[in-house]
């Protein structure tokens, strides 16, 4: 299996839409996902990431968009104070590498910008459910692994539009990457693809293979 993921185009977050810009971008984006032979589709269920898998729905034919509730994108701040800046898991760990902290950390959830932040509530959610998205798709978390539990060694691509913040939560899962460190390394633009590969081999226990990543060329 492949699994291509695409953040959104440039957005308007108050209105959850895309700009003209945003418009733009995805269009260009609809033309080059053309070449992946993608033949399913599915959308965090926010109007930004599904105006962006518009028009490669129109383009390629494909009329149905899956939506994946758990992959909209995280919040942060606390409870009664959302997007508190002070709490925005992107400020915050550049803040803690210029401090010469751990973001390897293996406890990260206990440290102060991550503990009661409900960025950390939406991250677990997004790992939680995508582990049970990816077995039904026939490959089962088995430790830090995926097992092939298909029948068969048919190769299919699926395109995931989602977010910036509930794609690197995904990405933190399927690599076993701490999210702070992948938060401060993947900064990914808009309309940005990332494409991961699934072995083919039923019954194998194996670590994805990177494709693509965070490509960003085909709005030049």
């Amino acid at each position: 299996m492949r699994l291509i993921l695409i953040r959104h185009g440039d957005p308007n977050y108050e209105l959850d839409c895309l700009t003209e810009l945003g418009q733009k971008q995805a269009k260009i984006t609809a033309q080059r996902l053309l070449k992946e032979g993608i033949q399913e589709v599915y959308s965090s269920p926010m109007g930004r990431a599904k105006q962006t898998a518009q028009p490669f729905l129109d383009a390629s034919g494909i009329k149905n968009m899956q939506i994946l509730d758990f992959m909209k994108e995280i919040r942060y701040g606390l409870e009664n104070d959302l997007y508190n800046q002070d709490y925005s898991p992107w400020v915050g760990v550049d803040r803690m590498a210029n401090q010469g902290e751990d973001l390897q950390n293996p406890n990260w959830r206990s440290l102060p910008l991550f503990k009661d932040n409900t960025a950390t509530v939406d991250i677990d959610l997004v790992q939680a459910a995508s582990d049970k998205w990816l077995e039904s798709l026939g490959y089962k978390r088995q430790g830090l692994y995926y097992k092939n539990i298909r029948d068969d060694d048919a190769q299919f691509t699926l395109a995931l539009f989602s977010h910036g913040g509930s794609s690197t939560a995904l990405l933190s899962r399927i690599f076993n990457i701490p999210f702070p460190l992948l938060c401060a390394s993947l900064h990914i633009p808009h309309t940005g693809i990332t494409i991961i590969r699934f072995d083919r081999t039923p019954g194998k226990v194996s670590v994805p293979v990177v494709e693509l990543m965070n490509d960003g060329n085909h709005l030049k």
